[in-house]
């Protein structure tokens, strides 16, 4: 039989971009002092780094058992993605995923997680009518998943919603830039914010936002020099994904990050190549079953 052992699947798995491997309960470089307090975190926790100038790890997760091991290894912030419906559910876009799929996939992830404040993705058709319905179903989801945020995409256009929700108690995170929700409108997940039209629209988007009360600002796949400008001029966290070094926060898509995906945005290096490690695994215990190995 062939095992590896959990510690050396987690240094294989946990490694910065110079190779080297991240210990669980170490403290990273620049990291505060709430990993080892072992405090929630909390949207206070995200301003205060911003203002000390702490680099925070957001990682999407869907399930306990990720939950669980992105926290062992020092994520701070756990967002359940709506990606989870390309990347868990077959689908060929985020459009189709659902509230009932949000909130199934978020429970299991708040209870799996310790102290990292978790982010639930309201997904397509259930915020844009109205900010009445944003709230009905941002409601719905705290209630019935206990999770810290919703996050919904859109500039100027959601500014109206998100004052709502916020007004009312609801921490929400702010998408723009890439909006995978749009992808029927713009046709690719391709950059944003490359024409000068496009630029000034995301400084003004999220400048609207940060007004409207949005406690994070996740920016998607735009020119690295305008997501610096845009982190600089708003007073809340932003979170990037493709969108440069400069910005508050990164996270990455679970899968990717894992090497599980079968190819990766070019934004999104895999740092491990898991994928193969469980086919191989997988391939190995099924010849053993064929051979009578297994069981032993």
């Amino acid at each position: 039989m062939h095992f590896v052992p959990e510690n050396c699947m987690l240094r294989a798995i946990l490694k910065d971009a110079t190779g080297t491997a991240f210990v669980p309960g170490a403290k990273r470089k620049g990291s505060m002092d709430i990993e080892t307090t072992g405090k929630p975190v909390t949207a206070a926790t995200l301003l205060r780094a911003k203002q000390d100038d702490q680099k925070m790890i957001w990682l999407t997760a869907y399930d306990a058992s990720s939950a669980q091991l992105a926290e062992a290894s020092g994520v701070d912030v756990l967002l359940v993605g709506d990606s989870l419906g390309m990347v868990c559910l077959g689908y060929d876009s985020t459009i189709p995923v659902t509230l009932n799929d949000m909130i199934h996939h978020t429970a299991a992830v708040v209870r799996g997680r310790n102290r990292a404040w978790v982010v639930c993705d309201l997904p397509f058709g259930s915020y844009q009518l109205s900010p009445e319905q944003a709230f009905e179903n941002s409601v719905q989801v705290l209630q019935s998943t206990r999770c810290d945020a919703v996050k919904l995409e859109g500039g100027v256009p959601m500014a109206e919603t998100i004052r709502f929700l916020a007004e009312r108690g609801i921490a929400v995170v702010a998408h723009i830039g890439l909006t995978p929700q749009s992808v029927k409108k713009f046709g690719s997940y391709g950059r944003r914010g490359k024409s000068q039209d496009e630029r000034e629209a995301l400084l003004l988007d999220a400048a609207a936002v940060c007004e409207a009360g949005a406690v994070a600002l996740v920016l998607e796949n735009i020119p690295h020099d305008l997501a610096a400008e845009i982190t600089s001029s708003v007073s809340i966290p932003t979170v990037g994904i493709g969108a440069g070094p400069d910005c508050d926060a990164q996270v990455l898509v679970w899968h990717d990050v894992l090497g599980l995906s079968e190819s990766n945005p070019p934004f999104a290096p895999a740092y491990a190549g898991v994928r193969e490690v469980m086919k191989d695994a997988l391939v190995r215990w099924g010849d053993d079953v064929r051979q009578g190995r297994f069981p032993g």
